[in-house]
Parts: C-alpha cells; structure tokens; sequence
C-alpha cells in the first residue's frame, strides 16, 4: 500500500467540495465577504471629506463679507447650510453635530478691511473627529491670502502687499489639542458591544441546537418572548461589564473626559445593547451551527464598523454609503457617546440619533421573533 495516493486523495477532495457546495450559507459567505470588502474600501472609503457642512454667523453683508463666504464654497471643503443664523443657533447646530463648522463674520468687516484694520474671523470646528477636519483646516491656511484677491483692486491694490487683509482663528472644540484617542476610545464601546454582543447570543441558540439541548427548551411552556428576553438579559450584563472596563481604560489610560451625564449614557448603551442582541437572536435563527453564527456576525460587523464613522469619516462616504450607514445602529451610537462624552449633550440634543435605533430594534425585535416561531414549526 502506497503511503499516498492520489486517486484516494481526489476522492476525498470531491467529498468535501460537495459538502461545501451543499452548505450554500458558507459558500455564500466565503464569496460575499471579499466582494463586501472590495466595494466598501473601493468605493465607500474616502479619507479626505468635502462639502462638509457649515453655518454662517455674518454680522455683516458687505461685499467683502460676501466674497469671503463664495470662497469658502470655492475650496469644496465647505457647504452651506445654514445662512443667517444666530451664535447661539449655530452654536446649537454644532453641539447636536447638524453641522461641522461655525463661520462668524463680525460686524463691520468690510469697513475694517479698507482701513486695514485686520478684522478677525472666527471658525469654530467640531473636533471631535480630527480626521474628518484636518484637511479643511488645513484648507483655510490659504483664505486669507486669497479670498479677497478679486476684490482688493485699484485704491485697495495696497493691501495685498502688507499682511494677509484679515485673520482666521480656529477654535477647536470638544477636542482643542485635536488628540485621536478622543475619538477612538468612545468609539470602541460600540465597535466592541457590537461585536460581542451579535456574536455571544447568535451563538446561544445555535449551541443549544448543536448539543441536542433544543428539544428539552420546546418542550417547555416557555414562550418565544419569555425565550428571547431569558436569551438577551444575561448579555445586557455583560455588556454593562463592559461598558465599565473601556470607560475605567478610558479614564485611567487615556485621560478621555466626561462631559455629560453617566445615567444618561448607561441609558442610551442599554438601547444600543439589546438591538445588537435582537440581530444576534435573528441570526442563532437561521444559523445551523456555530460557524455560519460567527460568519453572519462577522458580515453584520464588517460594514457596521466601515460605514458608522469609526474607523473613516462619515462625510467623506458617497450617499449610498451614507444611506447604509445611517440604518446600522453602530452610525447612531458612535454620535450619541461622543455627544455625551466630548460635547456633554442632552437627551434632547441626542433624540435625533435616539429614534433610528429605537426604529432598528423594534424591528430587529419583531424579526427574531417571528423567525423563532419558524424554528419551532
């Protein structure tokens, strides 16, 4: 007997290919991860967002005024949204994140301009996510030497050769130093409650499926709800342990502040916990066993980490991606522990990103439910 043999190796080979062939949820998988990856870093991914929002506070509607908002449009980094409005509207705007920047154009900027007097314009940024603004920033370098170029001409020809005609000054905030941690370390709570959380209860009824334990749980009086919630509780605290390990490492370690409310943000992970357990009930569901569990949490992760705003910024994504983005609950949480983290936000300030997720786990809720009841059919 020969020590290998390739007819007996070919013969396992086509077992095994059939048996791969029949799992057709793996298969699917193993083909549908690489093109997910391939559109979403070849498509969705742009590190270098433009058109980024922005509120104009002009105390002055002069012509210079007036050119120096058309530049700000021209350098595509900046669109308009709001025009006209109050400080403490704009204010408002960029502590609920409706908007990234904050021009004020002061009163009288035009007459200060002709006299040279230099008058001082304040763009206040959020900060929060350093990447999603750095090149902006970087961008209004070179306003004040451009702006008012076209305008600057005959009598005023003499104020382009003194210093810049005014002065940009960039406030940072929540984030003054511009320190990455502050965005990463709040944004780890949700990456990793998504992750654990989808992957340890799709595993608990496809374990209980593989062990044999599933008939002895049918054959109980216990309903579907009453089976769902006994399944979700025990994660939620979990995820509350958690919570209290990333927040001690984000103090301790990495100095991260607290601005707003604990209950308020123990409140909201309670939200975001329960709906990433929803999917993870939905998905022990169709699962047959433990691998597809993993393979199926593992492809609800991938985009919910790419297109949330964690890893790149949310703006700088196409609006498809963007449209996806907006209904995983990962987009919505990552804006609520910032907001409440960095910014202090309140519950007001923070329903707009409540609801989506409110909206996702009902539905998630109503789908592993009906679902199960398949499963005991």
């Amino acid at each position: 007997m020969r020590w290998f043999s390739v007819a007996r190796t070919w013969a396992v080979f086509i077992k095994e290919f059939q048996q791969m062939l029949r799992d057709r949820l793996t298969f699917a998988m193993a083909v549908g991860i690489p093109v997910l990856q391939l559109v979403l870093f070849g498509y969705a991914i742009n590190t270098d967002p433009k058109g980024l929002p922005t509120a104009v506070v002009a105390a002055d509607s002069g012509p210079l005024a007036r050119s120096l908002v058309a530049s700000l449009q021209n350098t595509g980094y900046f669109r308009l949204v709001h025009q006209g409005t109050s400080q403490a509207d704009a204010d408002n705007l960029l502590a609920e994140g409706l908007v990234q920047f904050i021009v004020v154009i002061p009163a009288d900027f035009s007459r200060d301009v002709v006299r040279g007097d230099r008058p001082a314009v304040l763009v206040s940024v959020d900060a929060t996510d350093p990447s999603a603004s750095g090149n902006a920033i970087a961008a209004l370098g070179e306003l004040t030497n451009q702006a008012l170029r076209h305008d600057l001409k005959g009598p005023l020809q003499g104020l382009q050769a003194t210093a810049p005609p005014f002065e940009l000054r960039v406030h940072r905030r929540y984030n003054p130093e511009g320190l990455s941690r502050y965005n990463i370390v709040p944004g780890l709570i949700g990456t990793i409650l998504t992750m654990t959380m989808v992957m340890l209860t799709s595993l608990a009824m496809t374990r209980e499926r593989e062990r044999g334990t599933m008939e002895n749980l049918l054959a109980t009086p216990v309903r579907p709800a009453e089976v769902m919630a006994g399944k979700i509780l025990p994660y939620v605290v979990i995820g509350y342990v958690q919570l209290g390990v990333i927040l001690g490492a984000a103090w301790l370690l990495f100095k991260v502040p607290m601005e707003g409310s604990f209950a308020l943000l123990f409140g909201m992970i309670g939200v975001f916990i329960v709906a990433n357990l929803a999917v993870g009930f939905t998905f022990s569901t169709i699962a047959r066993n433990q691998l597809q569990a993993v393979q199926m949490t593992f492809f609800f992760f991938l985009p919910s980490m790419l297109l949330s705003g964690f890893m790149f910024p949310f703006r700088g994504m196409p609006v498809w991606a963007q449209w996806i983005g907006e209904v995983l609950p990962l987009t919505h949480f990552l804006r609520i522990v910032r907001g409440i983290m960095l910014k202090g936000a309140h519950a007001s300030q923070l329903w707009i990103e409540l609801w989506p997720m409110l909206l996702f786990l009902t539905v998630a809720g109503v789908v592993a439910l009906l679902r199960y009841r398949q499963t005991l059919d």
